[in-house]
């Protein structure tokens, strides 16, 4: 089975945010992702990932205005200084918190934003963002979102709009992160697409569909999905990314079945 991390934005939400990290290590994880670390010092993070030994996995680039509704600022003319900015903070995180990977979300395009503009914004953008990743040994990741469920008009919500991206931008250290949920909904077709995909991913996210839940309270097959995923060679993490449909704790029977 693929490495599993847990992501703690969304799992263990019943306790504050740093004593997850303790949850997730006595729930069998490895390693931990989460959307955004800024709300706390870094060092505060490192002290409960070296005090639970756990791997920090991935997070995310600084999203603009999260509670008032942006979904990331890399698409977006007039706000390249900010994002930069946004770049060398991550930077600093992933530092401090030993993490390989940072994911740069595309953002929301506002309907007076013409197409072309937003995808030069982010194609510079992410050419930048790379470039210093690069510099600091790091992968920057990017990620398809569903568009009819949880992000109408994020840009990039297919797995072939992050690819035509990636061959544009031509950097070597731009990877995508397939996320199996948004990919179910958009796509559908889950492993052959993995297949096809596989030199390309670095990270892999999960959660079922309808629902975005557990594994086992939707349509996907995770058994098969994860045997693919060892089968075709993967090597990277797998992110348990769901709402749990109760308390965490009893949202893990997927995990117990399979380890």
């Amino acid at each position: 089975m693929p490495r599993f991390a847990a992501n703690l934005s969304m799992l263990f939400s019943e306790v504050p945010f740093l004593e997850r990290f303790a949850k997730a290590r006595a729930a069998g994880f490895d390693g931990v992702e989460f959307l955004f670390p800024y709300e706390w010092p870094a060092d505060v993070i490192a002290a409960e990932l070296k005090a639970n030994e756990l791997t920090q996995v991935l997070f995310n680039l600084p999203p603009g205005n999260w509670g008032a509704g942006e979904r990331g600022i890399a698409c977006l003319p007039d706000r390249v200084e900010e994002f930069r900015a946004g770049v060398e903070q991550g930077i600093s995180y992933a530092k401090v918190l030993g993490c390989k990977q940072l994911n740069c979300l595309a953002g929301l395009k506002p309907e007076t934003l013409s197409e072309d503009e937003a995808w030069r914004t982010l194609v510079a953008n992410v050419q930048y963002a790379a470039g210093r990743f690069s510099e600091a040994g790091l992968t920057l990741c990017l990620e398809a979102i569903n568009s009819r469920v949880d992000m109408p008009g994020f840009m990039l919500d297919t797995s072939g709009k992050v690819m035509a991206l990636i061959e544009e931008v031509d950097a070597d250290n731009v990877r995508l992160q397939y996320d199996i949920y948004h990919m179910q909904i958009m796509e559908g077709d889950l492993v052959r697409s993995m297949e096809c995909l596989l030199p390309w991913i670095a990270h892999v996210q999960f959660a079922d569909n309808p629902g975005r839940h557990e594994p086992g309270t939707g349509e996907i097959n995770f058994s098969n999905v994860f045997e693919a995923l060892d089968r075709m060679g993967y090597e990277g993490w797998a992110s348990a990314e769901y709402r749990p449909s109760g308390a965490t704790g009893q949202s893990m029977g997927w995990l117990r079945r399979i380890t």
